[in-house]
């Protein structure tokens, strides 16, 4: 802070006038022969190779670095014989001693001279007025530059960071999908309408999936090469679906849907389930109207079923059955079924699930995941023919055409216990692999 003047100047002194002093030097000329504090008279002792022209040479003419022009002038680095020295040469070595320091001018220093002359030991120095040696370049240093690797250290664990963040994101988006799937596997039976749309024509693209250790899962409904195949989820069982048969989207899952005639169906390549010994077969069903034999799953020959899962009249009244042939001719009465009476079956989503046990000889129906009928036999019939999706045959014919839609479709080459069964209802077994699956939501 001022008061708003300007401080007196100070000016600088004038250049010392000749012959006046000045500057810490007394009044009047240099004393002859020599200068400023060096005394008369040339050097008489002999100077070692170093700094200066060599030993016994005379000065070079016009003088030179540090040397005056003219004889018998003094050299400050040098002294008179039993004088002590004026200055120290701080370029040359005390006698008997190591040098005070290093000279930048000798060879192995900082340059060389223009046009390729060495500036070591012995070698002249350029003449006044020639090209003088280019500016000192400094040796590299040895030390490390400690702010760059701070820098690079810093941006290092920046990135460390980034990646740390990125994959915990990655993670939770994982569990997150899982939990959002299971949830909409579940089935609490409860009531819902097939809406008429187009027929699923192309497969789905494949879900993108974030972790490298699992391959994405395909939830397309059909094949993409042919729209006509229901995939199987589980191998290359698909299920060749008929002109009048298609596949819908439905809420968030695609389902198939048969007419109730016998042009209107599904059906494999090859035989899916091994009848003689253990299975399972699961599917979720949909029927608009629960009148007289109508079949969702079945599989057998040219001439009997093996097996079937649907729905027939019990008592005069319309139920869920699961139905085995124990004969090889195919009779009515050789064929045994186990029901489940009195449930709500109208255009309601129900998951049906039928067993057999090889060991023990029984086949179980369970309704919506609970156990409700089981019965003994002898045996199942083992047809070699493909699985049936909307129909079934009875001695040489094509009945129980369904009039409805189906999905969740399941085969197991073993028998579920009761808890299996209801985890397949919940899309949450993992413990047995299917033989067949097909429309899974």
């Amino acid at each position: 802070m001022t008061d708003g003047t300007n401080p007196p100047s100070n000016p600088q002194p004038e250049q010392p006038a000749p012959g006046s002093g000045g500057y810490g030097f007394p009044p009047g000329p240099p004393a002859a022969g020599g200068g400023y504090g060096y005394p008369p008279g040339r050097p008489v002792r002999p100077e070692p190779e170093g700094f200066g022209p060599p030993a016994g040479a005379p000065p070079a003419p016009g003088g030179g670095y540090g040397y005056p022009a003219g004889q018998g002038e003094p050299n400050p680095y040098q002294q008179d014989p039993g004088q002590a020295p004026v200055l120290p040469n701080p370029y040359q070595p005390d006698p008997g001693g190591a040098p005070v320091q290093p000279n930048p001018y000798q060879q192995g220093g900082y340059q060389q001279f223009p046009g390729g002359t060495p500036g070591g030991p012995g070698e002249p120095w350029p003449p006044a007025g020639a090209a003088q040696p280019a500016p000192f370049v400094p040796r590299q240093s040895g030390q490390p530059d400690w702010e760059a690797l701070a820098d690079r250290s810093a941006a290092e664990r920046r990135r460390k960071r980034i990646w740390a963040v990125g994959g915990a994101v990655t993670a939770l988006l994982l569990l997150a999908g899982g939990g959002t799937f299971l949830l909409l596997g579940g089935d609490d039976g409860s009531e819902e309408v097939a809406q008429e749309g187009p027929v699923v024509t192309a497969s789905v693209s494949p879900e993108p999936s974030g972790s490298k250790s699992k391959a994405p899962v395909d939830k397309s409904p059909t094949v993409a090469s042919d729209p006509s195949l229901i995939r199987d989820h589980g191998g290359k069982a698909h299920l060749k679906m008929s002109a009048e048969a298609g596949v819908f989207a439905i809420d968030k899952h695609y389902e198939l849907r048969t007419k109730g005639n016998e042009k209107s169906y599904a059906e494999s390549e090859k035989r899916i389930v091994d009848t003689s010994k253990s299975f399972t077969v699961s599917a979720r069903i949909w029927n608009r109207s629960p009148k007289g034999r109508q079949i969702a799953v079945s599989q057998g020959n040219d001439r009997t079923f093996a097996f079937e899962l649907g729905s027939d009249e019990v008592n005069g009244k319309p139920a869920w059955i699961f139905r085995v042939q124990t004969g090889e001719q195919g009779a009515d009465s050789t064929a045994q079924t186990v029901v489940a009476e009195g449930l709500k079956m109208e255009k309601t989503m129900t998951t049906l699930t039928g067993t057999y046990d090889d060991a023990k000889k029984t086949i179980t129906l369970y309704v919506n995941g609970k156990k409700r009928s089981e019965a003994q036999v002898t045996g199942v019939f083992s047809a070699p023919g493909p699985l049936q999706l909307g129909r079934s045959r009875h001695e040489g014919n094509w009945t129980g055409a369904w009039n409805g839609a189906m999905d969740s479709l399941r085969t197991f080459g073993a028998e579920l216990s009761p808890t299996q069964v209801d985890a397949v209802r919940q899309n949450k077994l993992s413990s047995v692999k299917p033989t067949g699956s097909w429309l899974l939501f």
